[in-house]
């Protein structure tokens, strides 16, 4: 759902083009210059939100088995049922997860914990697949709500539905590491469990890992 923003922030470049009748007793030259700052400022946004990701760097990932131990046994009263992780490389793409699956006693409610190291898969082709990255959002319906928010020096969303009892959450951490909650007929509050379960410290420390300079 939220790969969406980035195609929302590419037609918002698109608008500073066209216009939208503002500004009509402005010369032609003047609003060209309006919007050649917009695009200035709208640039530096772009760059200063990419910065430090591993663009254009060959990357080996953190081996997924190191992601696993991250995972916990436990979150709360939910076990583990299931965990598994894998490396990806082909077309380019250089990474790595593992996800862990959580349930209740009963097997009504479920949590699933991911973990994933980017790798190359980075700047702005990795923020295609999260481009909350580079929004601020705060967004309530009559069942429930999405927003962006600040997580142990990182940025993070997070989205919730009352009726269904559903919603997830992602922390992306040291622009390189992706930590994805989901669960089904739970609280957010038993969702947020799941990330600080996560030892956030030990993925700041592999920022670095396995970068190759050119």
């Amino acid at each position: 759902m939220m790969k969406n923003f980035l195609v929302l922030l590419l037609i918002s470049v698109s608008f500073l083009f066209l216009g939208c009748g503002e500004k009509k007793t402005e010369s032609p030259l003047d609003q060209l210059t309006d919007k050649a700052k917009e695009m200035e400022n709208l640039g530096e946004k772009m760059k200063e939100a990419t910065e430090g990701f591993t663009e254009g760097k060959k990357v080996n990932p953190v081996d997924f088995r190191e992601l696993k131990s991250l995972l916990p046994e436990d979150i709360g009263s939910f076990k583990r049922t299931n965990i598994e992780g894998e490396k990806v490389n082909a077309m380019g793409m250089n990474i790595s997860h593992a996800d862990a699956s959580y349930s209740d006693q009963d097997g009504n409610q479920s949590i699933d914990l991911k973990v994933t190291d980017l790798g190359s898969v980075s700047g702005l082709s990795g923020l295609a697949a999260y481009g909350w990255y580079m929004v601020d959002i705060d967004k309530e319906t009559e069942t429930g709500y999405e927003k962006t928010f600040t997580y142990k020096g990182n940025k993070g969303f997070e989205s919730y539905d009352n009726q269904g009892r559903h919603g997830e959450v992602s922390v992306l951490v040291a622009k390189r590491f992706v930590i994805e909650v989901n669960g089904n007929q739970v609280t957010m509050d038993q969702i947020k469990a799941a990330v600080d379960k996560i030892d956030i410290g030990k993925l700041e420390s592999w920022k670095d890992f396995g970068i190759e300079e050119k």
